[in-house]
């Protein structure tokens, strides 16, 4: 899944959040669905840092 999907994903899930009819029980489901899906993104970009980092240090080699 890519970062934008996964955002996608965290905006349905806070969608479901924000709506008052949800049973508690569900809430906590798709809440725990939510954080994971956060998680997932702080992989991602952590992932994304790295590669740049390693791209700047490549570069600074070449200079």
């Amino acid at each position: 899944m890519t970062l934008e999907e996964t955002f996608e994903k965290v905006d349905e899930v806070m969608e479901k959040l924000s709506d008052d009819s949800l049973p508690l029980e569900e809430s906590f489901t798709v809440y725990k669905e939510g954080m994971e899906l956060l998680d997932k993104c702080r992989v991602i970009i952590e992932d994304i840092e790295k590669k740049i980092d390693r791209s700047e240090s490549e570069g600074e080699t070449e200079e």
